[in-house]
């Protein structure tokens, strides 16, 4: 399935750390770029083929740019390193989306924010839609130390122009200041919206003081996938509106066969966090890998991330 892309040209640049760098994509003349909401984020269509996923930063009132913030990971898959030995002021980009599936719920009474480093990203849109709207809402951030910590200067203007209650905190600098999620959860109204997107250590630690708490208050972004996908068994996938049988071998998903085949599907992060891969399953039972979905929804196996989720059974019937 084709996504339909607009272009952007890239007007800003700023190392906000060593490894960080934000990127202001603005629309091109005096036209606008498609709303977005706090917690959305956008693909970016790099020149290489690859597909990356980025949280907006910026205000979702202004129109006329998105503000990414791209970490260069040097284990990564290499979206990150092209974005900051490529993208400069001047050039045109291409773009799909945005996307929210970390939405902001902003008649809550009471909202928590919790990210930890580049997970801060999301963080920052929904902290500044709060504070437009007037809405209490507590934040904390926490970085290795200040020099690895991005977005400082943003959210020293959110608590200078709206007062925020934002609190930082740098472990690997003073350690007893290490973030004690389960107190912060346990301080919370019971009916206050919670939010956390950040490394894995932190994601877990979030899940379980979240455990007993009503999940339609709990909210979490993963910036990489928790599982590693399993691949030492092989199986047959039947797509049934394209009319073809493929074998999914070890070693390969079914993103990789899919696109071999020359069936066109729609995917981007490949690692099953974005969702962008889902796919109905109409027969077969799924080995789920992702983040996305819901344990409800996993437990329905009525769709899964082919980009690496695989096979239970033998044969997976998928709506392509």
């Amino acid at each position: 399935m084709e996504r339909a892309t607009f272009p952007a040209i890239v007007t800003a640049v700023n190392a906000e750390t060593e490894a960080v760098n934000s990127y202001e994509l603005s629309a091109i003349g005096t036209g606008t770029l498609p709303v977005f909401s706090a917690g959305s984020h956008v693909d970016l269509h790099l020149g290489n083929g690859m597909v990356r996923s980025y949280s907006i930063v910026n205000c979702q009132s202004e129109r006329h740019r998105y503000v990414i913030g791209v970490h260069r990971d040097a284990a990564g898959r290499g979206g990150s390193r092209f974005v900051h030995d490529s993208l400069h002021i001047g050039e045109t980009v291409t773009l799909s989306g945005p996307r929210n599936n970390f939405p902001l719920h902003e008649d809550a009474h009471h909202t928590v924010l919790i990210g930890g480093g580049i997970g801060i990203t999301p963080l920052l849109a929904m902290m500044t839609r709060l504070s437009k709207l007037g809405r209490p809402y507590e934040a904390y951030y926490v970085a290795r130390t200040r020099s690895r910590a991005p977005f400082l200067k943003w959210i020293d203007e959110l608590r200078e122009s709206a007062g925020a209650d934002i609190r930082v905190s740098f472990n690997h600098e003073v350690p007893d200041t290490r973030l004690d999620i389960a107190s912060i959860v346990r301080s919370a109204p019971d009916d206050a919206h919670l939010y956390c997107c950040g490394p894995s250590s932190m994601l877990e630690a979030f899940k379980v003081a979240t455990a007993r708490r009503s999940a339609e208050f709990v909210h979490l972004e993963h910036f990489r996938s928790a599982e590693e996908p399993t691949r030492e068994r092989g199986f047959q996938v039947e797509l049934t509106r394209s009319g073809v049988r493929l074998d999914v071998e070890p070693g390969q998903s079914i993103l990789d066969v899919l696109i071999q085949a020359g069936i066109d599907v729609a995917f981007s992060c490949e690692q099953g966090i974005c969702g962008t891969c889902e796919v109905a399953v109409l027969d077969g039972v799924p080995d789920h890998r992702d983040t996305y979905l819901t344990p409800v929804e996993r437990e329905k196996n009525t769709s899964l991330m082919i980009c690496c989720s695989r096979s239970i059974s033998d044969r997976l019937v998928l709506d392509l």
